[in-house]
């Protein structure tokens, strides 16, 4: 399935491919911050649709998440890693998908707070 997604202004839109199945709720000192609902998929599963240089990046800790945000509007569209197995991932926020009703997905807690 495709789902197209933005942040609040539009200035960073994309499209994203896959099955969302379960979104991933994480108590870091960030991600507790922002609220994001994460589905994780490859990274070549993720198309910006706007310009990569309209993104703005937050790294902090180990340097391993790239935490891309809107520097108009602030918000958190989805963020890019790598997994353990060395794949090239992204952790979209699907309170950021159109029309998208992520209230009856199951919500997986991780405790990022204790990494």
């Amino acid at each position: 399935m495709n789902y197209k997604g933005s942040c609040h202004c539009g200035q960073i839109a994309f499209e994203a491919e896959g099955e969302i199945s379960e979104v991933m709720e994480c108590n870091c000192s960030i991600c507790s911050r922002k609220g994001s609902l994460m589905w994780f998929v490859p990274r070549d599963k993720l198309h910006l649709l706007t310009p990569e240089e309209n993104l703005a990046t937050y790294m902090f800790g180990e340097h391993t998440i790239r935490h891309h945000f809107c520097p108009k509007c602030g918000i958190h569209p989805f963020g890019e890693a790598t997994d353990p197995s060395g794949n090239r991932m992204a952790a979209i926020n699907v309170r950021c998908l159109e029309d998208f009703d992520f209230s009856s997905l199951p919500v997986k807690h991780f405790d990022g707070r204790s990494l």
